[in-house]
């Protein structure tokens, strides 16, 4: 049975318009992808693992390209655990709004946790090569202004070049992006953006 993870970084719930969204298009893929579960993961709720020093040395071991013994090993032990579940998905729906230009800080967290040597990425002589193979990704973002192309603010868009980029390394390169924008410049033209998000959603779902 295959499985959908759904990443969810807004703390808004209920009142999220991203998460406004990310339901259509769960509700599309539960209809057209019956066999699959979804799992969700809501970082805003999780207890992340800090990135201790300890940990970190861990992580300058497996660079090293050894392995983790003693007290680094039990110390990773829940970083290891986010990174198996990350891994036992064959898909993803990652549900995130834009703040500040970026991300929330609770998915940069989350994906200074789960991207790590050995596990989602290992350096070749030939280069890096991404171990998250065979995957596809769904972003869903609202935007309270407007980064699309031909808009002056476009160069402020540091949120899809860095998913597209971090994600793009570790080896998910099939990433579609359903973007609401501008969300805050007029409640009208707001909800015009969500509804057309919606049907894109519900699309993108369905041939995914």
């Amino acid at each position: 049975m295959k499985k959908l993870l759904h990443i969810i970084a807004t703390p808004r719930g209920m009142d999220s318009r991203t998460l406004q969204i990310s339901r259509v298009f769960l509700d599309a893929f539960k209809q057209s992808h019956s066999e699959w579960v979804i799992e969700e993961l809501d970082l805003t709720k999780e207890q992340l693992p800090s990135l201790t020093m300890k940990r970190v040395d861990g992580k300058y071991v497996l660079l090293g390209g050894k392995e983790l013994y003693g007290d680094l090993k039990e110390a990773w032990e829940e970083i290891i655990a986010h990174i198996e579940r990350f891994l036992s998905a064959d898909a993803y729906l990652l549900s995130t709004p834009m703040w500040n230009f970026n991300i929330p800080y609770p998915l940069k967290h989350y994906i200074d946790i789960i991207v790590q040597p050995k596990y989602l990425f290992r350096y070749t002589d030939s280069g890096v090569e991404g171990l998250v193979k065979d995957r596809k990704m769904v972003v869903i973002t609202s935007r309270g202004g407007d980064y699309t192309p031909e808009s002056p603010s476009r160069d402020f868009d540091f949120q899809e070049p860095y998913l597209r980029t971090i994600f793009g390394f570790v080896g998910l390169i099939d990433i579609r992006f359903i973007i609401a924008q501008p969300m805050d410049m007029d409640v009208d033209l707001q909800k015009a953006r969500i509804e057309e998000a919606k049907t894109k959603a519900a699309s993108v779902a369905k041939e995914f």
